[in-house]
């Protein structure tokens, strides 16, 4: 399926053919900083859908918005219209992607984007972001988090300028430094086995939560994409959730991490 393809099938072409989007060639240092939203990576996007689809994704929590909100509302859309309820599984929160940013404006932008149709699958939510301490280390986290459990975490942000606050006169404001996320962290052991986190870049925040995460994970980098994935893979908990694994998420077929 080509990306026009994709952006048909899940009937949002016309939003992106109608948005004027923004392409330009940024410098290293001016990308850290520039305003604009950046013109969407279809392959990027593709491959988020094809992630839902796969592996039948329930709820989604979303760090940083834009593009990839559209699309993970309108593939949940789909999730739902191919299977109906999930009330025989512990999914409260059915195909429902809860984003959070802490930038007004790109809220506004992405929530916006939302067909009238697709706007029940998705919710924004807006938070400030603090530097911490994780561990004795230096790290960043949002201060509001919506109550769920995502089988599907996608880190998209924060931007390192969008930080607040410091620890010891030290934070990320500084160009040669980077973004160091510690919210997976924090939610580790409430998360369920097949749990997926999927991370846009960000390699050095990538290994932070590699070298601290306390389960068995598995992981795999995709360098054509720069993206990172990690797959929660774990005995399921029990009853329930036998059944979730069984005739959800593996109903299509039993996929593992390198088809990601």
């Amino acid at each position: 399926m080509s990306s026009n393809e994709f952006l048909k099938n899940l009937n949002i072409e016309s939003v992106f053919n109608a948005e004027n989007t923004v392409d330009e060639e940024y410098l290293v240092n001016d990308k850290l900083t520039q305003v604009n939203p950046f013109k969407p990576d279809l392959s990027e996007l593709k491959s988020l859908h094809n992630l839902v689809t796969l592996t039948n994704r329930t709820t989604i929590l979303e760090f940083g918005c834009g593009w990839s909100s559209l699309v993970f509302a309108a593939s949940l859309a789909k999730q739902e219209l191919m299977h109906g309820t999930l009330d025989s599984y512990r999914r409260n929160n059915p195909f429902h992607c809860f984003t959070v940013d802490n930038n007004k404006g790109y809220l506004d932008i992405s929530a916006e984007r939302i067909p009238a149709a697709m706007k029940k699958y998705i919710s924004f939510n807006f938070s400030e972001v603090e530097m911490e301490s994780w561990n004795g280390r230096y790290a960043h986290a949002y201060l509001s988090i919506p109550l769920m459990n995502p089988d599907l975490i996608y880190i998209d942000a924060p931007g390192q300028h969008d930080v607040k606050g410091s620890i010891n006169g030290f934070n990320i404001s500084h160009n040669d430094l980077m973004p160091m996320s510690c919210d997976i962290l924090k939610l580790e052991h409430f998360l369920t086995p097949l749990t997926i986190v999927v991370i846009d870049g960000r390699a050095a925040n990538a290994r932070f939560i590699k070298s601290n995460l306390q389960r068995s994970w598995d992981y795999r980098y995709c360098k054509d994409r720069d993206q990172h994935f990690f797959l929660l893979n774990e005995d399921s908990l029990g009853k329930y959730q036998d059944e979730l694994i069984k005739n959800h998420y593996y109903k299509d077929s039993s996929w593992t991490i390198e088809d990601f």
